[in-house]
């Protein structure tokens, strides 16, 4: 829809420079384009069709003529007259500008400013302390003597210390209080002074008034957010403190050379760098009363303290159950079968492998329980060591693993290792495989324990992002 412009006085004048003999006769979107965008032609039409008159003021209009930009503030006056509109326009003057500026300002920051008369009683408001009181204007401006009325009782004594400043001591006072709005409670940061006559006594009471309560809103909302923040901090630093000690009670060696039968074994334990990354790696080397040797090697997943005493149960789990002397795959089963019944409703979960080394013979038989498979290193040369992989430990009742028999000779090192050692953060597993192969094979050595810091240095560095476990057993 669009209007045909029929006639215009000699003053008329667009924000373009179109002139009344442009005007004329003319489809009013043809001579000014902007009255679409900035919702004009919608009011003109609605003044058309209800007959109700509009006044917008103030109205930011731009006019597009030519690809040219015409910016301005404008008062706009539309009425309907017989079977078309009356329309007006005028640019708004500097003085009506800083106006207009103010009043959008004090929306913007939601101020208000207010004056009481105190001879007269006359009461002066602009439109935001209505606003912020959430009263009516037909109501008129609160009374001074009224405030008190709609403060939050706590928040009186401010209220009366206010106005013993203004009106005993006569002094300007800054301050907060909170009101009770129809919308609910509202604080309020004011700024009170008085004027006063040439006797020095008060006249008139100012207040400058800001509506401050989504920012109190937003600073209980962050001390909140902090609190939680220094109580979880606080919880994991006691979790961190307490797995610590739990990890050093069961693993209280941590690195070093332990001599069995038939081989010498290094073990290395290396906590990972970040605290909340602390894990549930474990390992196990000893000599049990049929004269084999028990090596293990485990990770419970998770971090902290849960991955601590889940570890804790795999690990002393394991330790009583090898006095039974039963198969590594019956060990695992019975392993398997602990974890899922002493941790009802709650899913726990393990990797590990599990074998026993005889030197009578020198074989090797073991078991994988969802674990990273170990490596020989036999005349330089690194392979992995092939072995059906099991179910991890305590993802399903009643797990059934299989066993595999390796034969070992003399000078030959198993190696064996968790996850942290070939898991990096975004990058694919078989790299960081590939990656410890080429290292073992780097390091090949006759100490164990200086092979696995060899390894270590290559792959690890200084600080491990995850825990470090490793094992290598070199047979004699």
């Amino acid at each position: 829809m669009d209007f045909l412009i029929l006639a215009t006085d000699r003053h008329a004048e667009t924000l373009a420079g179109s002139t009344a003999a442009d005007m004329a006769g003319r489809r009013l979107m043809s001579v000014s384009p902007g009255v679409a965008s900035s919702g004009l032609l919608d009011d003109y039409i609605d003044v058309y069709e209800s007959g109700e008159p509009i006044h917008r003021e103030p109205l930011e209009f731009v006019e597009v003529l030519d690809y040219l930009r015409w910016p301005a503030t404008l008062s706009v006056r539309a009425a309907k007259v017989g079977d078309g509109l009356l329309v007006s326009w005028r640019p708004l003057d500097a003085a009506e500008l800083l106006v207009a500026g103010w009043e959008r300002a004090q929306r913007l920051a939601e101020l208000g400013w207010g004056e009481w008369n105190l001879d007269t009683e006359r009461t002066l408001w602009t439109p935001q302390m209505f606003e912020m009181f959430g009263r009516d204007r037909e109501e008129g401006p609160l009374p001074l003597e009224d405030l008190p009325s709609v403060v939050v009782p706590e928040d009186l004594p401010i209220v009366e210390d206010q106005m013993r400043s203004l009106l005993e001591h006569r002094e300007a006072v800054e301050t907060e209080y909170r009101i009770q709005h129809r919308h609910g409670v509202r604080h309020l940061s004011v700024f009170s002074e008085p004027q006063l006559d040439t006797d020095g006594v008060p006249v008139k009471v100012r207040f400058l008034a800001q509506d401050v309560t989504r920012n109190r809103r937003r600073e209980r909302t962050l001390a909140v957010a902090y609190e939680q923040a220094h109580l979880q901090r606080e919880r994991a630093e006691e979790e961190h403190r307490v797995a610590v000690q739990l990890q050093n009670t069961i693993l209280p060696v941590r690195r070093g050379l332990v001599h069995l039968p038939g081989m010498t074994v290094g073990v290395r334990y290396l906590p990972g760098e970040e605290l909340v990354r602390l894990g549930g790696d474990w390992f196990k080397a000893r000599l049990i009363p049929d004269g084999r040797v028990l090596l293990a090697i485990g990770d419970a997943m998770g971090h902290g303290l849960t991955a601590a005493g889940i570890m804790l149960q795999m690990r002393s789990g394991l330790a009583g159950l090898a006095y039974t002397q039963a198969p590594a795959s019956q060990l695992a089963t019975w392993l398997n079968d602990l974890i899922v019944h002493s941790n009802e409703g709650v899913t726990v979960t393990g990797t590990a492998v599990i074998g026993h080394f005889d030197p009578e013979d020198r074989t090797f038989r073991w078991t994988n329980a969802g674990h990273p498979a170990p490596l020989l290193v036999r005349d330089g040369q690194v392979e992995l060591m092939e072995c059906p992989q099991g179910m991890m430990l305590g993802a399903f009742d009643a797990t059934e693993y299989r066993m595999t028999t390796t034969q070992l000779q003399p000078g030959d090192v198993v190696l064996l290792y968790t996850d942290g050692v070939i898991e990096r953060r975004g990058q694919d597993l078989d790299i960081g495989l590939n990656a410890l192969i080429q290292a073992a094979r780097f390091c090949v050595g006759e100490d164990p324990e200086e092979m696995i810091a060899c390894v270590l240095r290559r792959l690890v560095g200084k600080a491990a992002e995850d825990d470090v476990c490793m094992i290598a057993a070199r047979v004699l």
